[in-house]
């Protein structure tokens, strides 16, 4: 690949990252090989092994094919939408920087360390927790620091017995810190192998995007969880104002006819008085001789025959009219923004719609504008009486 390659892809990432290790570094592009010099020394830097020769002497030599690598990886990683997708990258991603024989993720679980995933030859710790305090992916992750280990069986910060039965002979801890440590990922090796700052370098880079995608990542569930609460509560609204609209059809319902209940009517007729709403009509309807329908036929077939009427009686009203069971077989009709003649036409349509060739007496009331809702259905009920002494079956209009 070509060196010009290396420096397009990587060049910005080097540039922005905030890795100390990659702040002290520079690369330097020479006969088609990238060479890492040391510019700057910051002393609060923890050594990596104590006594070692600068490995960032200009004998440490990396070709381009790691800094593409590092610059893929990272863009891989900026491309992750799941923790899968982090779990798959980031263990294949830390082999293949440092030539490790294995690669673990390690993810902070509180107080404990849990190996979320590894690539490595022989199986390591896939699925297991350890305390914080009881193994090297803890120690890191506390103290914010890499550990580079040549031999796993001389640092007193190893469970000895945790590594026995693998592989793993060195091995290289990074943590992942965004504002608090989120996790690890460590590089084991089968043979004695002392980690290069060029190692720790590359660790440490791929140890900061995988920081940025797990931050991406928690904020996109954070994301994710207050959509889906917001459903919920959206959820709970509807359910709430639905039962609202449920209890208040109770409270304003007549359970037989389906039709607006005495209360329901009140509150109407309030409503529609103190609009001032004119021209205003008020009937009152009575079926005749329902009291001897229910004694011939019982009174199931007398509930069956309010229904019907209901239905025949709003069939004939217009939409905005109202129409209420006032009471037993007395129900009540109000219409407005019509004249005297057509009210009286739509209330005689109502009267001729009864069904099963029942009969109906109707009082009817104009409002003068002023009088209360008790007078104005007084006048109507006056009315009704009326029509019931003339014989029945008639509209009287009340005076």
């Amino acid at each position: 690949m070509a060196p010009a390659r290396a420096v397009h892809h990587c060049e910005p990432f080097l540039r922005h990252s905030s890795c100390p290790d990659l702040q002290r570094v520079r690369s330097v592009f020479a006969a088609g090989r990238v060479r890492w010099e040391r510019v700057s020394h910051d002393p609060s830097s923890v050594p990596l092994h104590r006594g070692e020769p600068d490995p960032l002497a200009p004998a440490d030599v990396a070709g381009p094919d790691a800094l593409n690598a590092l610059a893929e990886s990272a863009q891989d990683l900026s491309h992750a939408t799941t923790m899968q997708d982090v779990q798959r990258i980031v263990p294949t991603a830390a082999r293949c920087l440092t030539g490790a024989d294995g690669a673990t993720l390690v993810l902070r679980d509180g107080d404990e360390c849990l190996y979320v995933e590894e690539d490595a030859i022989q199986p390591l710790w896939k699925g297991r927790r350890f305390p914080l305090s009881a193994c090297i992916s803890g120690w890191a992750m506390l103290n914010g620091q890499p550990a580079a280990i040549d031999d796993v069986y001389a640092d007193e910060r190893v469970p000895h017995d945790v590594y026995r039965p693998t592989f793993v002979k060195s091995m290289l801890m990074v943590p992942i810190v965004a504002h608090e440590s989120l996790g690890a990922i460590g590089m084991y090796w089968a043979q004695r192998h002392r980690a290069t700052t060029f190692d720790v370098a590359l660790a440490r880079a791929l140890a900061a995007s995988t920081a940025v995608a797990l931050e991406h990542l928690r904020m996109g569930e954070q994301l994710t969880r207050s959509a889906q609460e917001n459903a919920r509560l959206a959820q709970e609204v509807e359910r709430r104002r639905s039962t609202e609209e449920d209890l208040r059809e109770l409270c304003e319902r007549d359970p037989l006819t389906g039709l607006l209940n005495r209360r329901a009517w009140d509150m109407a007729l309030t409503g529609s008085l103190r609009k001032r709403r004119q021209p205003m009509y008020v009937a009152l309807i009575d079926l005749d001789q329902f009291k001897a329908f229910n004694d011939r036929h019982g009174h199931p077939a007398g509930d069956a025959l309010l229904r019907r009427a209901a239905v025949a009686w709003r069939g004939a009203l217009r939409t905005a009219d109202v129409l209420a069971r006032y009471g037993g077989e007395e129900f009540a009709i109000l219409l407005a923004s019509c004249s005297a003649e057509s009210a009286l036409d739509i209330i005689d349509r109502v009267r001729l719609a009864t069904v099963d060739e029942q009969s109906v007496s109707i009082g009817v009331a104009t409002w003068d504008g002023h009088e209360s809702a008790d007078s104005l259905v007084s006048r109507a009920d006056q009315a009704l009486y009326d029509a019931k002494r003339a014989g029945r079956n008639r509209v009287v209009l009340a005076s």
